[in-house]
C-alpha cells in the first residue's frame, strides 16, 4: 500500500505540473506584472512557450505510464481526468468568476484525498471529507485575501468582485468550523478504535491554524506553501502534530 501511495502520489504531482504548466502560459503576461510570479521561469523567459509545450507532452506520457505500472482502476483513472480538466477549464476562464475559482481550487484538494484513498480501497470519512473542504476553502480565501491587498486588481481579473472584509469574514468563518470538523473526526476514529486519545491533537491543531493566520495577516501573498515554508516555528508544529498522530495511532 505504501508503494502504490508514493507512485499515486508522483503521477498526481506529474498532473499538478502539467496544470501549472498551462496556467503559466496562459498568464505569462499578467505575470509579467506581478512583483513575485514575474520570477517564474515562463515569465522571465528563462523557459520559452514552445519548450513548456514539449514539457507538457513529456509529462503526460510518463502520466500514462505510471497510470500502467499503478494498475489504476477506471474510477482513479477518473478522478486524475477530473482534476486535469477542471484544473484547465480555470486555466482558460473559469478562474475569471467570482465564487467559481475557489471553488474548483477547492473541489482540487479535495480529490487528491479522494484519490489516494482510491488507489489503497479505502473510505473517506464523511468528517474528514468535511473537514478538508472547510481547510480548503479558508486557504484559499486568505490566498485571495492577499492577492487583494499585495497586488494591484488588475493582475487577476477576478479581484475586483472579492474585498478584503468578506473573504476577512469568510476564510475565519471556514477556519472555525475547519476545526469542528476536525475534532468530529477525531472523535469517531477513536469509536472506530483506530486511535485512542486522538482528540488530543485537536489543541495542536488550533495552534497550527493560528500561526497559519497570524502569518497570512503579516506580509505574506497568502500562497500556503510559501507560508508554511517561510516559518521554522509553524514546520516544528505540523512536525510534532504529526508525530503525534503517529504515535497515538500506532504506539498508545
Amino acid at each position: 500500500m505504501l508503494l502504490k501511495c508514493i507512485l499515486a502520489f508522483v503521477i498526481f504531482s506529474l498532473v499538478c505540473s502539467i496544470v501549472y504548466i498551462v496556467n503559466d502560459i496562459q498568464d505569462v503576461e499578467k505575470d509579467k506584472l506581478h512583483p513575485k510570479k514575474k520570477n517564474r521561469p515562463i515569465a522571465s523567459g528563462k523557459v520559452s512557450i514552445k519548450e513548456a509545450m514539449f514539457l507538457i507532452v513529456f509529462l503526460l506520457a510518463l502520466t500514462i505510464v505510471g497510470l500502467i505500472c499503478l494498475k489504476a482502476s477506471i474510477y482513479t483513472v477518473a478522478l486524475l481526468a477530473l482534476y486535469l480538466v477542471l484544473n484547465l477549464g480555470y486555466s482558460f476562464g473559469l478562474k475569471n468568476i467570482p465564487l467559481l475559482d475557489v471553488a474548483i481550487l477547492v473541489l482540487g484538494f479535495l480529490i487528491r484525498v479522494v484519490y489516494g484513498a482510491s488507489v489503497i480501497g479505502v473510505e473517506v470519512s464523511d468528517w474528514l471529507y468535511l473537514t478538508i473542504l472547510s481547510m480548503s476553502f479558508y486557504l484559499v480565501l486568505g490566498k485571495r485575501r492577499n492577492e487583494i491587498i499585495k497586488t494591484d486588481k488588475n493582475a487577476r481579473k477576478v479581484l475586483k468582485y472579492y474585498n478584503k472584509e468578506f473573504l476577512d469574514k469568510n476564510m475565519y468563518m471556514s477556519l472555525a468550523i475547519t476545526i469542528v470538523f476536525y475534532s468530529l473526526w477525531t472523535v469517531e476514529i477513536v469509536k472506530w478504535g483506530g486511535g485512542n486519545h486522538l482528540t488530543l491533537t485537536v489543541p495542536f491543531v488550533m495552534i497550527i491554524c493560528m500561526r497559519y493566520s497570524m502569518l497570512v495577516e503579516k506580509d505574506s501573498y497568502g500562497d500556503p506553501v510559501d507560508v508554511v515554508l517561510s516559518d521554522k516555528i509553524l514546520l516544528c508544529s505540523i512536525l510534532v502534530y504529526g508525530l503525534l498522530v503517529l504515535g497515538l495511532l500506532y504506539l498508545v
